[in-house]
Formats: C-alpha cells, structure tokens, sequence
C-alpha cells in the first residue's frame, strides 16, 4: 500500500493561512498556546485534538545566542567542585566515532537524556532526568529503552574521570554537547540533578510512560499482508486515531507539554540516528544525513512516497533496502516503491507514530510550518528539549 502524503492535504488546505498566526516558541508564557487557542477558533476538527494542558504547558525558556552554551545552578544540589568546562571538552571528544551508526554517538546521546526525561508524570510529580533511573534494571528493562545501554556505557569513562558530576546532569549535557556538535541548537545547561541511591523510586513508577510505535492500531497477524491494514479511502493505518491518543495524552500531555511543542520535539529529535530491528524492532534512518540538525524530517514527512512495509516485504532487499525490514510483527512506513528502482532515495523509514503529524490536523499544521521554516524548528526545537530535560528537577 503507497502513501502519497501530498494527497492527504484536506486538512492542509483547511488550515491554508495557519501560518499568520503560528509563532516560534519564546521566554513568553503565551506564545505557544495564543496559536493553539487561534487554531481552536478558527478551523475546529470533526475529533477534539486541541491540547487542555495549552494553559499550563507553555515553554517559559528561550534558546541562547551565544556560540557556547553556559552552565547555570539549578539549585542547591549543584557540586561546586564540578569542571563542567573539562567535562565538556571530554564529551566532544567522544562524538566522532566511526564504529558506531553513521559515526557520531550524539543522537544516541540525544536518545538517552530523551528517555531519561520522558517519563515525568506532571499529576504525581515522579519520572523525569533527576534520578538516571535508567542505570537500575525496572527502568532499563522498559522495552522502550532498549539499546540504551550503549550509550550509558560510552559515558562512564567520563563518568569515571569525573566522578563528581551526577549521572543524571551527564546524561542531559552529552545530549545538549551532542546538540551543538551537530549543528543543533546551543542549549544552556542547568546543573543540580541528584541521582537514585536504590531502585525504590520505582514503586511509584510504572511502564508504558515512553511512546510506543504502534499502539491501538489495528494489529496484523501476517507479515506478509500489513497493507489489509490500511484504509484505502485515506492512505491512513486502521486505528491510528488511538495512536495518535497515546501519543498525545497518555504520554506528552501527562508531561504537560502542548500539541506545537510535541511536533516541535519530535521533528528536532527524529533528524537524529536510526532504528535497529535487535533493539526496538523497526530498523533504518529517519532521514539522509541522520548525524545533523535539520528540518528534514517534517519536510520528507510531506513531500516524499511512502510505503507502509512488514517483515514479510523482502522486495526491499532486493532493491537494496534490507536495511529498512522492521522485525516480525512490526510494520512501518518506507521512502520505496517496489519494483522502482530507478532513480531510488537514499532508504529512509518512518514509525506509524511519526506518521501521525501528518494525519491529525492539529498536529499537520506545525509540521508545515517546520517544513518550511529551519530556524524557527531550531528554535523551537532547542526550547522544549530544554524543558523536557528538566522536568521534575525543580529548577
């Protein structure tokens, strides 16, 4: 089953002027959800997708100028004796690596302080980077995190050297190191994390905090046949609808994060690295150049064929795109045609739960915007990593 993106545009056509009222992120407490709430007035969806949270997720951080980001006490608990400026240097020096995927570990550092941080539930103030949870065995079995532990093993020379420095704050500053290194946005470092002594934080926590690809879609039972699992009428999976409610309130709402600052994080943050079929199961890049900041994920999203694919689709290996066959059981969408192999793209994939800032309206006008708009992605990007990366510190 192909996918023309292009002629998924009835919501797109709706919101034909969205960009009028659409504004970059800022230190304003209102500028994220004076947009949602235009939008809410304006074009109003058959399905209520607006985002309750709009009044108390605004992004109160702005993204910083300066070459370099600065390092700024969180609190209390900040370690005066911490060489924040050595531990920099160190980390950079870790980015180029030529052994691992496409030769830089920053985007499976991103991942990691990603992780780290998504898993704050705003009602009981638990989960979040303070603590590194993750170097206990509940939180790192999450199937979520799986492969992780790559990159917590690539940081504990650093860690080593550097004993001072919490797990938790090296964890965030890799990824805000890896940030600048490729091209990202310069994020300012809040120090001041305090790590777990045990694993009894975790009886308050619980899995299923973590986006998952696939969830309360229609599920298939035959590899071979996922394209019965679209409908034909919209180009759309069966039941993405119930993804998209996953995505959007069992997981980035319970943070407290808004409809624009969802799009924001996962344009800005799928740029970077690549799926493996051992570890999450879905394999390939999301985009060409997977080690640089970009807005090549929300414009490929728009412009480019996709072809939802299983296990069962060894035509890709054939036209030279075994890297893109997800493992048994999982599907995902392919920049291939098959039996197109000339003049072929470079392989690129996208999950089902990437696919639905393309078919919710709310969520497809922010995807246009950073489509067409880098800097203002950057921007946006680099503010609510920030606040992603600190929820639950107390900051």
């Amino acid at each position: 089953m192909k996918l023309h993106l292009l002629a998924l545009s009835a919501a797109s056509s709706t919101l034909a002027g969205t960009e009028a009222f659409l504004q970059p992120l800022s230190r304003s407490s209102s500028s994220s959800t004076t947009a949602l709430n235009n939008y809410k007035t304006k074009w109003s969806p058959a399905a209520p997708s607006g985002c309750p949270h709009a009044a108390s997720a605004s992004t109160t951080f702005s993204a910083p100028s300066s070459p370099m980001s600065t390092i700024s006490s969180g609190g209390a608990n900040v370690n005066a004796n911490v060489n924040y400026d050595a531990i920099r240097a160190e980390l950079k020096l870790l980015m180029d690596n030529p052994s691992w995927d496409d030769g830089s570990l920053a985007p499976i550092f991103i991942r990691l302080a990603w992780h780290s941080s998504g898993t704050f539930d705003a009602a009981s103030g638990t989960g979040g980077s303070n603590g590194a949870g993750m170097r206990f065995e509940n939180e790192a079995a999450d199937p979520e995190n799986a492969g992780l532990d790559v990159a917590r093993a690539f940081l504990e020379p650093v860690k080593r050297k550097f004993p001072e420095i919490s797990y938790s704050d090296l964890w965030i500053l890799a990824s805000y190191v890896g940030l600048e290194h490729t091209g990202g946005p310069v994020i300012d470092f809040r120090a001041g994390r305090v790590d777990h002594v045990d694993e009894t934080y975790w009886k308050d926590m619980s899995y299923g905090r973590l986006p998952a690809a696939e969830k309360y879609c229609c599920p298939h039972l035959d590899d071979s046949n996922v394209a019965s699992t679209m409908d034909p009428e919209t180009g759309t999976v069966k039941g993405w609808e119930g993804l998209c409610t996953h995505v959007r309130n069992e997981v980035f709402y319970r943070m407290g994060m808004n409809d624009q600052e969802i799009v924001a994080l996962l344009c800005g943050g799928h740029v970077y690295g690549r799926c493996h079929p051992n570890a999450s199961g879905y394999a390939g890049p999301w985009v060409e150049n997977p080690t640089e900041f970009s807005n090549e994920y929300a414009a490929d999203m728009i412009e480019d064929e996709w072809t939802l694919v299983g296990h069962g689709d060894t035509w890709l290996d054939a036209q030279g795109s075994a890297e893109l066959r997800p493992a048994p059981g999982n599907r995902q969408f392919v920049n291939q045609v098959h039996g197109k192999v000339d003049d072929k793209p470079p392989n690129q994939m996208m999950l089902l739960s990437d696919m639905i800032l393309a078919w919710d309206p709310s969520f497809r006008m922010y995807l246009e915007v950073y489509a067409e708009d880098e800097a203002q992605l950057k921007n946006d990007f680099g503010i609510t990593f920030k606040k992603l990366t600190e929820l639950g510190c107390g900051f």
